[in-house]
């Protein structure tokens, strides 16, 4: 960090995903605390929604002897929060509060917000109110908070706000403590989403749009507005990628002051020959799987091929990851057998008792259960898209197919029935991996699969696409052979990426095991280009530029 910048003595930070793991954030989040718990200690302090009151959240140890007179002060508001450690890398402080009671008064909450900030909440729904209350409330523990402790110490304070979940707090903050300096992350913005999820060309036309307008064509006035509203009145206004910092200029009608890049940390690869134990014994699990599933057998130099992340059918290329696996099984070339994994949470109804039954044998199996792609069941089966695109490939796994899929339709915590494996324990048995997202403000998958020594397809649509381009530097795209391919990708270029896909999966499997060693050495290289202590710098710059502003706030007042 340069001399002249303003850093800040203590930092709040806001979100859905504090404690509470759902998507990509949780994983920014708590890769990040570390770092920055190492320059803040326990000044550091994040604010999540308690959903565990009066249950065991594995998330969160509670500590009763952590600002016992806070804890009451706040409850004498009617602040209900409970107050302990996030069980992450460097057990961060962290509140949760209790966000339920508002609801009696989120329409007065509302119009103060649009007589404040012009928030227009009229046509919320679904999730909106939820999200919003917790924002408030997340406002309100700021407040309290700082009076109790901070407000007579001239601390330098910094709260940061992300998604438009938190966007409320953020605008209370803003004007009940405008001693506060204000951050406000959008990951993604919501009527880019959802351009991009309802088959709209986003990029091509990206300059034609209209945010609010296209908020209404969509059905996402709320959730645009206050994503909007708290991007122009937050001191300091973020994104985490170029490719999002241009979404937000035409439609959020507002430029970044900053990008704030997504880091890892490295503590959560295994080195050395518990790198080598793992891998073989996720290699095993998942080879086992396909067998019980398909009653094939696979040789050792089967391809692990696999795409993970959120389900969201276009936005993350699952469509045309389906798509160059069905061109693949018709490639000549191809000479070794490949298992492609579809691992994104779906509405799942609890693992197949058939396999379950399977995997508890040692022995091999020949023939396939039925529905020989799916690892558990699902409810509303008829109407889920990965098992549509396969039933209109006519892909069922028969033994003469020489590309297997297998659709995980849960969340890899450990406790799914069939792998009883964390996402990260399975991540690292993978040969190849496969992100051909359309719609990616930054991307965590590949940023794993990389960190894990695997190289992957991505599409130069996303964040990590672009980023992996720019370090790679020059004219030509990112390759295979340097860890990460970076597939050129369009609005109207869909077959043309599935074709890609496809040439980079040949070109890997004629691959001689040196050449994939110096590969995965070249993708575990780039991983460490993409570390917090490197990343941290932009967050840094987010705090000075926002310090900034509120000191010259507080002068005017």
């Amino acid at each position: 960090m340069e001399n002249d910048k303003i850093v800040p003595t203590f930092v709040f930070e806001s979100s859905w995903e504090v404690c509470n793991k759902v998507g990509g954030i949780y994983t920014v989040l708590s890769t990040r605390a570390k770092t920055l718990k190492e320059q803040l200690d326990d000044r550091l302090v994040f604010i999540g929604p308690d959903f565990w009151r009066g249950k065991n959240n594995p998330l969160f140890t509670e500590d009763d002897a952590m600002w016992p007179e806070w804890v009451k002060k706040a409850k004498d508001e009617g602040i209900n929060v409970r107050v302990g450690r996030w069980n992450i890398p460097g057990n961060p402080c962290v509140v949760l509060v209790d966000f339920t009671p508002y609801f009696v008064a989120k329409d007065q909450i509302y119009g103060e917000a649009w007589a404040a900030y012009g928030v227009d909440s009229l046509h919320a729904y679904g999730d909106y109110d939820e999200a919003s209350m917790f924002s408030y409330a997340a406002g309100r523990v700021v407040e309290s908070y700082y009076n109790f402790f901070l407000s007579k110490s001239h601390e330098r304070v910094v709260f940061q706000a992300h998604e438009w979940m938190t966007g409320l707090g953020a605008l209370y903050v803003r004007s009940h403590v405008p001693a506060i300096a204000t951050v406000f992350t959008t990951h993604a913005t919501s009527i880019g989403r959802s351009i991009a999820g309802n088959n709209k060309p986003l990029y091509d036309y990206l300059f034609a749009y209209n945010g609010n307008q296209m908020s209404q064509e969509l059905n996402v006035e709320a959730k645009h507005s206050i994503e909007r509203q708290t991007a122009h009145y937050v001191d300091c206004f973020t994104t985490v990628s170029d490719v999002t910092a241009k979404e937000c200029e035409e439609l959020l009608d507002c430029q970044c002051d900053a990008v704030l890049m997504n880091g890892f940390e490295s503590d959560f690869v295994p080195t050395g020959e518990n790198f080598d134990l793992r891998r073989r014994q996720a290699r095993s699990k998942l080879l086992r799987v396909a067998n019980a599933l398909t009653g094939v057998e696979y040789p050792d130099d089967t391809i692990i091929l696999a795409t993970s992340g959120r389900y969201e059918f276009k936005n993350k290329g699952i469509d045309v990851f389906l798509e160059a696996i069905h061109r693949l099984d018709w490639q000549e070339g191809l000479t070794r057998p490949v298992v492609a994994f579809i691992e994104v949470p779906a509405w799942v109804a609890g693992p197949r008792q058939d396999l379950q039954e399977r995997l508890a044998s040692e022995q091999t199996y020949s023939t396939a259960l039925p529905m020989p792609f799916l690892t558990h069941n699902l409810n509303d089966i008829q109407n889920d898209n990965v098992l549509n695109a396969l039933r209109s490939f006519d892909k069922s796994n028969r033994p003469e197919e020489r590309v297997k899929v297998i659709f995980v339709p849960c969340y890899l915590d450990g406790k799914d029935g069939i792998f009883n494996m964390p996402y990260y324990d399975v991540l690292i048995g993978n040969d190849l991996s496969v992100y051909a997202s359309y719609y990616e403000p930054w991307g965590y998958t590949p940023l794993e699969s990389v960190a894990f020594h695997i190289p992957c397809i991505t599409t130069s649509l996303s964040g990590f696409g672009m980023w992996a381009n720019k370090v790679k530097g020059g004219e030509q795209p990112s390759t295979l052979e340097d860890g990460v391919e970076v597939i050129r990708r369009t609005d109207y270029n869909y077959f043309d990426v599935a074709d890609g896909i496809v040439k980079s999966v040949l070109e890997y499997a004629t691959w001689d095991k040196a050449t994939v060693d110096k590969v995965r050495e070249n993708a575990a290289r780039l991983s460490e280009k993409a570390l917090w202590r490197h990343f941290i710098q932009y967050y840094y710059d987010a705090y000075d530029i926002a310090l900034r502003k509120a000191e010259h706030r507080m002068a005017l007042l």
